[in-house]
């Protein structure tokens, strides 16, 4: 009889710890990244005891009701809320301004945007017609120059519209750090349990979930950088543009004494202009002219230096006057 008993005690230890090593696999299965109801619970709860967590499992179930987007009053479940205390806004506002340069007016923008901190993210230039050019840009700033970015940028010109828009985010920042919080915990539960498993279909079960559960994180982890990144810095687009020229002019609206001096000093800087390109499209043609002035002087200086070495040429004698003779008487 002994001997039945001291056999059966080993058997019923071996059958009871099969049965809660399934039982710890299909609360893993159905625990899942810590739901909200009482279930997942109980899941998590049983996951921390077989992984050796000592944190509260009312804690966790605040952590993964913040996860699918409940909102709790009590203690545990309002800590992460606690934790966040600055408030988190998307700020994004259009301008569209009618400046006299739009280049120079791009390169104002880029340096107060640059300046601030920020960047320029998005760059489009493009010319309408002969007279006039347009552009377009995505400029991001830090939240804290925002305000003093758009006011210079809204001075710069004169002013067509404007548009703002700000949008609190608080409660999605909140409940994306509440998220990773959890799935971190839950993905080091399951690393605990891989180090425990004995048998390999555990342990390839275990795998699946862990994959599955860093997946996850990895997504909330963008989702956190997108925020932040949208949170961090505000975004302005701005529109530049400029006149078209004589489109604000009437009919009876003729040029103008300023506009006559305006022309004379084009067309006086437009001589001047086309003055020196003449000279300069001249200026070989000069050069190689006065090469050869310079060589054909010097072939005379010699040529009369020779002369003058040679000495006074001799007189030719001139021939004796014939006496005419006298008439006869």
């Amino acid at each position: 009889m002994n001997n039945t008993n001291s056999t059966a005690r080993p058997r019923a230890r071996a059958s009871r710890a099969t049965l809660a090593a399934g039982a710890l696999l299909a609360l893993l299965a159905v625990g899942g990244c810590g739901a909200g109801d009482s279930s997942s619970d109980s899941s998590a709860a049983g996951l921390n005891a077989a992984a050796g967590d000592n944190k509260p499992a009312g804690e966790r179930a605040g952590a993964g009701g913040a996860a699918d987007g409940a909102k709790s009053d009590n203690g545990p479940a309002a800590a992460p809320t606690a934790k966040a205390s600055a408030t988190h806004v998307i700020r994004t506002t259009t301008l569209s301004i009618e400046v006299r340069s739009v280049p120079k007016a791009v390169a104002a923008a880029r340096a107060a945007t640059e300046d601030s901190g920020g960047l320029v993210a998005n760059e489009t230039t493009e010319r309408v017609d002969d007279t006039h050019e347009m552009s377009h840009l995505v400029l991001r700033v830090p939240q804290d120059r925002y305000q003093a970015v758009l006011k210079e940028l809204a001075g710069s010109g004169k002013l067509l519209s404007r548009t703002s828009n700000a949008k609190d985010v608080t409660d999605q920042v909140v409940d994306v750090e509440s998220r990773i919080a959890t799935q971190r915990a839950s993905v080091a539960r399951v690393r605990k349990l891989m180090d425990r498993a004995g048998k390999l279909s555990d342990v390839v079960t275990l795998e699946g979930e862990l994959s599955s559960r860093q997946a996850a994180l990895e997504s909330l982890l963008a989702q956190q950088a997108g925020l932040k990144d949208r949170t961090s810095l505000a975004t302005i687009t701005l529109d530049l543009s400029e006149p078209e020229g004589t489109a604000g002019r009437t009919e009876d609206d003729g040029p103008g004494f300023l506009d006559a001096l305006g022309g004379g000093w084009d067309a006086f800087v437009t001589m001047l202009r086309w003055i020196a390109m003449a000279i300069g499209a001249a200026a070989p043609f000069l050069a190689v002219a006065a090469v050869l002035l310079l060589v054909w002087r010097r072939v005379r200086a010699l040529r009369a230096r020779r002369a003058a070495s040679a000495g006074p040429a001799r007189p030719v004698p001139a021939a004796a006057p014939e006496t005419e003779s006298a008439p006869a008487p």
